[in-house]
């Protein structure tokens, strides 16, 4: 039975992929303010939860060895925890700016390092980040988001090439518009609408066909460096 850790497990991407997982995996999620939230998601699906702000290194830190400690190993980890903002860029405050690089890049970074020393002496894990469309493509309004998913892209890119010669396989998923309410709470009904007409499969994504691209990926021990766009053909 493999040890699965996911970041940002309350969101609706991250109890997605907990799920997928749950059942036949050890599934571990972390949190950082939405505590009923995942203890609720945690007697459902029967996986625990520790309290970590990723953005903060020695938090990230912490949480990996809360893990180990309790698994005595990490399989797999997926890096999906994320802020979003849409503002233009002309009004983005530096604090803004190094807030949405804190968790969504350099938390990526934090956790990724702690676990992957494990990992490295193991000979065996996996990696999948979560990036987005934006971050291939970059998004009007969101200069700040797209710059920090981009950054995840070359991380993974970088680590596929420096981790392989571990037995470590690091690849990323780009949702594109997915059916969450990270997404209500910055579009209205009518942005999601004409934002469904413009993806080639007329509809938004669900959360669970990003979950079911992660497990792919992580199981799959020939594919390394790949970024997987879940994105209904959007771009």
């Amino acid at each position: 039975m493999s040890t699965v850790l996911i970041t940002g497990g309350t969101g609706a991407i991250g109890s997605a992929i907990a799920a997928e997982f749950a059942g036949t995996d050890d599934v571990v999620i972390t949190y950082n303010t939405r505590r009923e939230e995942a203890e609720r998601l945690c007697r459902e699906l029967h996986c625990e939860a520790v309290q970590a702000d990723i953005s903060d290194h020695a938090s990230a830190q912490n949480a990996v060895q809360q893990v180990l400690c309790r698994y005595g190993k990490i399989d797999v980890l997926v890096n999906n925890a994320g802020i979003s903002q849409i503002k233009l860029f002309t009004d983005i405050t530096p604090e803004e700016w190094n807030r949405m690089l804190a968790v969504n890049l350099t938390g990526c970074f934090n956790m990724t390092q702690a676990a992957v020393k494990s990992m490295i002496s193991r000979k065996s894990g996996a990696v999948v980040n979560i990036s987005s469309v934006w971050g291939v493509y970059g998004g009007a309004c969101e200069s700040a988001y797209s710059a920090a998913k981009a950054g995840v892209i070359g991380l993974t890119k970088a680590l596929a090439r420096e981790l392989g010669a571990s037995g470590i396989t690091v690849n990323c998923v780009a949702p594109g518009v997915i059916d969450s309410p990270m997404n209500s709470s910055h579009l209205n009904a009518e942005e999601l609408s004409e934002l469904a007409g413009q993806t080639p499969v007329c509809r938004l994504g669900a959360p669970s066909e990003v979950a079911q691209a992660v497990r792919a990926l992580a199981e799959n021990r020939f594919i390394t460096g790949q970024v997987l766009g879940v994105d209904g053909g959007f771009c």
